[in-house]
């Protein structure tokens, strides 16, 4: 986990990440000011360090005196060595009401220097809209994206812009340039519009499995979305389940390192000051992206937990294995190699031994009757935790923060906070292999080896866990939970982000995204 610490509101933004030379360099927007883009390091994507700060808003009366929005650091194509960095620019003068795209330059990724014609770039008039009178009365150019394929020569800046015509909130788009010639670039028609959207946000354009994927992120439902095509013109066409990341996970930018590609994003968290909530960006640890059936995206666990466990116990008898509730029409039994967990009426959960803080579960299961199950993460002896809701039959996981409000008044006793939720497509009838992961605030559930569930709560930092069931079987086997390491950001445990929950919160909501 990282965040941007700082006085009141400090936080992340929009994010970009480069891997050279065995180190993870991230560049990020530091909001609500805008006003310089912060440089971390770290040589395994989760513990950061702080740096020199990659650049600043410029000086009174230059183009980018205002904010600086998203930027994207690549390597320099015509200067072997070289890095560039296009960013997006506004100017007090014209009220932030214009964006445009500026480049700096860096020989070692750590200073920069702003360049200067035929930079800033600005939005070329038709197809797109380019004056302040037109759509939303406001200029959208931000977001650059840089895609180079050296085998063809072809260059390409991806940004977000907004077509001239078209219903207002339907013109968003992922505008292009070509670069024909060292820092020239000539506008074309949208790389993709999907006559839908009032922006798409963070384009990301890459190659996978012969198939060019765009990955771009949505307002209107705060999830990052993808698209695929056969040929880089495109036409771009999209899956019926074509989001990465449930809600919350926002602004999405791809790292290639040692072969794999890397998603990176914030997430917007919940905290509460002065007694109001208010949304938390923090950079959560990133996922691999890999194909899955049918040329579909999906998202596997990041490798580096793999190094992060000390310690790992094994579960393969029912002795060990306590009762939450002592339900009497539950039990738990050794069938075939693998332990069963029935509750015929009412719920009952088993609790795995010891008190977990930053753990990995693991374990394959199957699924008798047509109840309900789940797991209890961080759970205290009240059943007061994490409940992890599976409906596996339909595909559909829910994470909840359930238990007793320190304050309870009348019908408020109880906090019952849905978290997240997702749908998946696993195996149609089991047995299903389910992974949890929680390290510190970060909380991550795969199914069958992908990634359905990514957030961050604070809500119950350790406890017991184990398994539940409501009118239900559920078979278990190869189940092990392992001990991680404690998460560190700046070199330095973690600290909880999220500050106790507001009263009027104690039913759940949305974020403030």
């Amino acid at each position: 986990m990282y965040a941007s610490h700082g006085f009141l509101r400090s936080d992340i933004g929009d994010v970009d990440v480069i891997w050279h030379e065995g180190t993870y360099h991230l560049f990020h927007l530091v909001l609500p000011n805008h006003d310089f883009i912060a440089h971390a390091v770290s040589t395994d994507g989760l513990a950061w360090r702080r740096v020199k700060n990659a650049l600043f808003v410029g000086e009174p009366g230059e183009w980018d005196d205002d904010m600086l929005w998203t930027m994207h650091v690549t390597p320099d194509p015509d200067r072997r060595g070289q890095w560039r960095m296009f960013y997006t620019g506004l100017t007090r003068a014209e009220y932030g009401r214009v964006q445009r795209v500026g480049l700096a330059r860096s020989a070692d990724l750590f200073t920069w220097r702003k360049s200067g014609a035929p930079y800033p770039l600005q939005s070329p008039g038709a197809p797109y809209e380019s004056g302040v009178d037109e759509g939303r009365h406001w200029v959208s150019f931000r977001d650059p994206f840089f895609y180079h394929e050296p085998e063809t020569g072809t260059r390409l800046l991806l940004a977000s812009l907004r077509v001239k015509d078209g219903p207002v909130i339907r013109r968003g788009c992922v505008g292009l340039a070509r670069e024909t010639a060292p820092d020239r670039f000539d506008f074309g028609p949208p790389l993709h519009w999907p006559r839908l959207y009032d922006d798409i946000e963070v384009p990301n354009l890459f190659r996978l499995g012969g198939r060019y994927y765009l990955m771009g992120s949505i307002r209107e439902d705060t999830k990052i979305h993808y698209w695929y095509a056969d040929k880089i013109e495109g036409p771009f066409e999209n899956f019926h389940d074509n989001v990465l990341l449930p809600q919350g996970n926002y602004a999405g930018r791809i790292c290639r390192a040692e072969g794999r590609i890397l998603l990176f994003s914030f997430f917007s968290a919940t905290e509460v000051v002065d007694g109001r909530p208010y949304a938390k960006k923090l950079l959560p640890p990133p996922k691999e992206i890999v194909l899955g059936p049918g040329g579909r995206l999906r998202l596997k666990s990041f490798h580096v937990f793999d190094d992060l466990v000390t310690d790992r116990a094994e579960l393969d008898a029912t002795s060990a294995l306590r009762p939450l509730t002592g339900n009497p029409e539950a039990r738990a039994e050794l069938r075939d190699a693998m332990i069963y967990l029935a509750c015929k009426s009412g719920f009952e959960a088993f609790l795995l031994p010891g008190r977990h803080e930053e753990f990995r579960l693991r374990a394959e299961v199957v699924l008798e009757g047509s109840g309900k199950t789940g797991l209890l993460l961080r759970t205290t002896d009240a059943g007061d935790g994490y409940y992890l809701a599976l409906d596996l039959v339909n595909g559909f996981a829910q994470i909840r923060a359930w238990g007793a409000n320190p304050s309870p008044e009348f019908e408020h006793a109880f906090r019952f906070a849905p978290l997240q939720e997702a749908q998946f497509r696993g195996a149609a009838h089991g047995p299903w292999r389910i992974e949890v992961v929680a390290h510190g605030t970060y909380l991550e559930v795969s199914i069958d080896g992908y990634v359905v569930l990514s957030l961050v709560d604070d809500s119950f930092m350790a406890g017991a866990v184990g398994f539940y069931v409501e009118s239900a079987t559920l078979g278990l086997k190869n189940l092990a939970i392992e001990t991680l390491s404690r998460p560190v950001i700046e070199q330095a445990p973690e600290m909880v982000y999220t500050a106790t929950h507001a009263p009027d919160l104690v039913t759940g909501g949305g974020i403030d995204a």
